[in-house]
C-alpha cells in the first residue's frame, strides 16, 4: 500500500503550491492536502482547484482545526503549531512551499546560521516563543529540508542556503499552466491587486485610496481585494466610481489566468507579481509593480523592510 503524504496549508498560495509540489514529485505518488479550518479563502481556493481537476494521486481533504500527526509539507514555517509539530515528530523529510515574503525571510534565517530563531519579521517574541523558534530552527537542521519556490532568490542567498544543507527547488507553476482556461477575465483593461500593506500599518490608507480614485478617474478598474484587506476599506473602494470589486476569494494566480493581451495588472509590492508574470506574460499581459512613494510609508515601515518589499517585486 502506498503511503500518503500530508500537506498542511493555511493560505490560498500555500494550497496552490502544495498541488504544484505534488505534481513535481516532491511528495511521492499520494498526497492529501489538509487545509486549516475556518478560513473562507481556503474554501474558495479548494473549490476552484477541484473544478480544474487534480493531479493523479492528490486529494483535497476536509478542513481541520488540528494538524495531522505526521506532516511532510507545510507553507508557514513560522507558525507556532507547525514548529511544535516538528519538535514532537522525528526528524525526516520536510517540504516547505511558498508563503509569500515569509519564504524569503525563512531562507535568510537559514543562511544566517543554525542559531537564528524562526520568527516572523517584525515579530516581538517573548522568551518562550523565541525558544520555540530556536528549537524549530535546530530541528530543521537535523531534517532533510526542501524549499519549493517560484520566487526569485539572489545567487548569494541561494548558495548560502545550499551550504546550510537545504535543497532549493524551483518551479514555474507547471501544473497550473497546463490546465485549460475555465473562465474569462474581467472586461476592464486594468486590474489592480489589493494589498495588505495598509491593514498592516505600513502604508497610509488615505494615500492608497486617493491613488485608486485618481486611477479610476482615467479608466475603469477591476479591483481584486487582498484576503487580509480591511473590509471597511474594501467597502469604500466598492463605492468609488469607476471601480468594480471582484470578491474572488481564490488566489490571483487562479482567478486572473483568463486575462488577454492588452490587459495589465497593477500591484503594490507583492510576491504575486512574480507568479503572475510566469502565468500571464506568455499571453501578452503586462504585470507591473507600482512603486510606493516615500510619503506613503508609515513610521512602522523600516528602510530595510521597504527595500525587501521593493526587491522581491521589482
Amino acid at each position: 500500500m502506498v503511503e500518503q503524504a500530508s500537506a498542511w496549508v493555511e493560505s490560498p498560495l500555500q494550497m496552490l503550491c502544495a498541488v504544484e509540489a505534488h505534481h513535481a514529485g516532491l511528495l511521492g505518488p499520494a498526497t492529501a492536502i489538509v487545509p486549516r479550518a475556518g478560513l473562507r479563502a481556503l474554501k474558495a481556493t479548494r473549490r476552484e482547484l477541484r473544478r480544474l481537476g487534480l493531479p493523479e494521486g492528490l486529494v483535497l481533504s476536509e478542513p481541520r482545526e488540528r494538524m495531522p500527526r505526521r506532516v511532510q509539507a507545510v507553507g508557514d514555517a513560522f507558525s507556532g503549531r507547525v514548529q511544535l509539530r516538528w519538535l514532537l515528530s522525528k526528524p525526516g523529510r520536510v517540504v516547505i512551499v511558498d508563503d509569500g515574503l515569509a519564504t524569503l525571510r525563512l531562507l535568510e534565517l537559514i543562511a544566517d546560521g543554525p542559531y537564528r530563531p524562526l520568527l516572523r519579521a517584525r515579530a516581538e517574541a517573548g522568551r518562550l516563543r523565541a525558544a520555540l523558534g530556536l528549537a524549530a530552527a535546530l530541528r530543521l537542521r537535523a531534517s532533510r529540508v526542501s524549499v519549493f519556490t517560484a520566487l526569485p532568490v539572489e545567487a548569494e542567498l541561494e548558495a548560502a542556503v545550499r551550504r546550510a544543507g537545504v535543497e532549493l527547488v524551483r518551479h514555474d507553476f507547471a501544473w497550473l499552466r497546463a490546465q485549460p482556461l475555465s473562465a474569462e477575465g474581467p472586461a476592464e483593461r486594468t486590474v489592480v491587486l489589493g494589498t495588505s500593506l495598509v491593514r498592516n500599518g505600513l502604508v497610509h490608507r488615505d494615500h492608497y485610496l486617493r491613488w485608486l480614485t485618481d486611477l479610476a478617474a482615467r479608466e475603469p478598474l477591476a479591483y481584486y481585494p487582498h484576503r487580509r484587506e480591511d473590509p471597511v476599506d474594501v467597502a469604500l473602494i466598492r463605492e468609488s466610481p469607476g471601480i468594480t470589486v471582484h470578491d474572488a476569494g481564490a488566489p490571483a494566480e487562479l482567478t486572473l489566468r483568463g486575462l488577454d493581451a492588452g490587459q495589465r495588472v497593477l500591484s503594490l509590492p507583492s510576491t504575486a507579481i512574480t507568479s503572475l508574470r510566469v502565468l500571464l506574460s506568455p499571453r501578452g499581459v503586462a504585470v507591473e509593480p507600482v512603486d510606493v512613494p516615500d510619503d506613503w510609508w508609515t513610521s512602522r515601515a523600516a528602510p530595510a523592510l521597504r527595500s525587501h518589499l521593493t526587491g522581491v517585486s521589482g
